[in-house]
């Protein structure tokens, strides 16, 4: 039997377990060994992490040649046109080249959206908006560049989807275990 752990980072933990500077990191949520985490979340962003205690999963989920689809629910700072969601479904230019098309659409605030701590900056004079943004890669910090070229700064950056793993039922902090059926 293979174990698979859900966990919702919350901002500001590092996807590792430990950490010479005194940060936060996965040990200080999830007390199960021999467990490691398939896919990485910046420490700047919050949502679903997958950890698992077998080899083969953790590289099918993290692989990007398996293109295992992610969802992520993204407050941009602005309020993105039918162009720049076309921009992002078509792909965008990277300074480390073109993303893959994306499925991209605007969104109100998830009704289950927890409050993060600190909260993000906020500024009068110019409105947010949430994207829900659905991608088959992963390229370094690649959602927030994907945003900034379209000219939409993200704000907060949660990841609600894995393959068909989600954030449902998962408060921040918290995690649920899974027993998969070997092979």
């Amino acid at each position: 039997m293979s174990q698979l752990i859900l966990f919702n980072k919350p901002f500001d933990v590092l996807c590792q377990f430990t950490d010479g500077e005194g940060r936060k990191t996965l040990a200080d949520y999830i007390r199960v060994p021999d467990v490691y985490a398939a896919g990485r979340l910046d420490r700047d962003s919050e949502g679903l992490l997958l950890l698992t205690d077998d080899g083969r999963l953790q590289h099918k989920i993290a692989n990007p040649k398996h293109r295992m689809s992610k969802t992520y629910w993204v407050q941009v700072e602005g309020a993105p046109t039918d162009q720049a969601l076309q921009a992002l479904r078509e792909g965008v230019m990277l300074k480390d080249g073109m993303t893959r098309p994306a499925k991209a659409e605007l969104m109100k605030e998830p009704a289950m959206l927890w409050e993060r701590v600190p909260p993000i900056r906020v500024r009068k004079s110019i409105p947010d908006s949430w994207i829900e943004l659905t991608i088959k890669e992963g390229k370094n910090r690649q959602v927030r560049r994907m945003t900034a070229a379209i000219g939409f700064p993200t704000l907060r950056l949660v990841r609600y989807r894995v393959g068909s793993w989600t954030l449902d039922g998962l408060d921040s902090g918290a995690l649920r275990q899974v027993c998969l059926a070997a092979g």
